[in-house]
């Protein structure tokens, strides 16, 4: 029961953290994810996110499964959010390499010197992270 209360307790959440990575011009790495995430008026949206969630619902599901066999035989509510965070962390990483997106645009190309989106200095895929906090707080 205290284990059940814990985890009721507790949220993880996967992505990017305002404030916590910038490229070097200032701009935080949030708000590029977001940028892209969402497209804008010159960036097609390119929704990383969703789509490491979309891709992988049989792998995430399986993943939840043993979790929760694990909670069951003593697991603590925080190391199965840990792995639950690292796993999702893994999987959007993985989004952002070698996802399917609109291609770069030839002036892009020629500025990045690379046609993949979303990897020009690498920030941005190696900024994702998780972090375990109690639910509805605002952090």
């Amino acid at each position: 029961m205290q284990m059940l209360k814990e985890l009721g307790d507790l949220e993880v959440r996967v992505g990017f953290q305002h404030g916590k990575a910038t490229e070097e011009d200032g701009t935080d790495i949030c708000d590029i994810a977001a940028w892209n995430e969402l497209g804008t008026e010159h960036i097609p949206s390119r929704p990383f996110i969703r789509q490491s969630v979309d891709n992988n619902e049989d792998k995430i599901n399986s993943f939840l499964q043993t979790r929760v066999r694990a909670l069951t035989k003593g697991e603590s509510a925080e190391d199965a959010l840990k792995k639950i965070g690292v796993f999702q962390k893994r999987l959007m990483q993985s989004e952002i390499k070698s996802g399917d997106f609109v291609p770069n645009s030839e002036a892009t190309i020629r500025k990045k010197k690379s046609s993949q989106p979303l990897i020009d200095t690498g920030r941005m895929r190696k900024s994702v992270d998780y972090v375990i906090q109690k639910k509805g707080s605002e952090d």
